[in-house]
């Protein structure tokens, strides 16, 4: 990590610990005897946890006390965990954050997230059809059948719904079914097996298309065989969406927060393989966050900027 990340660090570590730091205590360990990391699984849960199992590891020699690995299968166990005090740490949406802080802004705190190889912190939701279908522009799916993950995703549904809606194609309104497939790779799936017209799921939109383009679900469904790029079309791509951060549970002690912190910071530097194998190939490192940064996407939740229920 570079010296000017380093400052960005150490100032943010001062900030957040100026008002704790005069009871800040020794003997942290034993109020965190075991440190609990959340992990968005969805269909891949296993393959999750094994991509996580180095980061575990090198967690637990820098925390002095045992790591344990909790794999989702949806965002809400996640959220939840963390709004409960069961979970110490995850990595979450951009949405899932900002639910998690509309509901309690003292319940987690912002510390990193990713950069991607053209420098953005950040991804898109794209909309795809079968490339076999009708269906070559937007206007062709009014009354057809959308697939969205779940509602705490931002990709997968906060985001395209509101832009959607915005363009002037209310979901609500414009097709004639919604569904929700509990994760992205369900959501193409559903596609591509014909249960819906079309579908969302998140991506770099950069990169080579045939592979799925440098990061994202597309990318990682490629990789394991479960899709190839020329069955599907895309037809609509969002804004640049914040990629979503790594958490802390807030009341933490900060020694325990600081370490946690340098761990992720430091990860592509000391193992790039393990960092590639728990974020993915083409993003390049973690970056120090701060909540400031999803301002805007806790705005759109504030204003029910995705339709009802969200």
């Amino acid at each position: 990590m570079s010296f000017i990340r380093r400052l960005a660090v150490a100032a943010m570590v001062v900030a957040s610990s100026v008002t704790g730091f005069g009871c800040a205590r020794a003997d942290w360990r034993e109020e965190v005897p075991v440190f609990r990391i959340g992990i968005l699984g969805g269909d891949l849960e296993e393959r999750r946890l094994e991509d996580h199992a180095c980061f575990k590891a090198q967690a637990e020699q820098a925390l002095g006390v045992p790591v344990k690995l909790f794999a989702s299968p949806d965002y809400s166990g996640v959220t939840e965990g963390l709004l409960a005090g069961r979970l110490d740490a995850a990595g979450l949406g951009a949405a899932g954050y900002a639910g998690i802080f509309l509901h309690n802004p003292d319940a987690v705190e912002p510390i990193a997230t990713l950069e991607q190889e053209d420098g953005a912190l950040g991804y898109r939701s794209v909309l795809l059809v079968r490339a076999d279908s009708p269906y070559q522009t937007l206007d062709d799916l009014r009354g057809r059948t959308l697939m969205f993950t779940e509602r705490l995703s931002a990709s997968g549904f906060l985001i395209p719904y509101y832009e959607l809606s915005e363009q002037g194609y209310n979901p609500d309104r414009f097709f004639g079914r919604l569904g929700f497939s509990g994760g992205h790779p369900q959501a193409v799936a559903a596609v591509l097996d014909g249960h819906a017209d079309a579908g969302v799921t998140w991506t770099s939109g950069i990169g080579d298309h045939a592979a799925g383009y440098s990061r994202g679900n597309l990318r990682r469904m490629v990789e394991r065989g479960m899709l190839d790029m020329s069955d599907v079309r895309i037809l609509w791509t969002s804004e640049l969406i914040p990629a979503g951060p790594q958490v802390v549970r807030k009341d933490l002690p900060e020694e325990a927060k600081e370490i946690y912190r340098d761990v992720l910071l430091d990860l592509a530097d000391r193992d790039q393989r393990c960092f590639e194998g728990m974020v993915g190939r083409d993003a390049v490192d973690f970056e120090p966050i701060s909540h400031d940064h999803y301002a805007t996407i806790i705005a759109i939740r504030r204003n029910g900027g995705s339709g009802s229920g969200s």
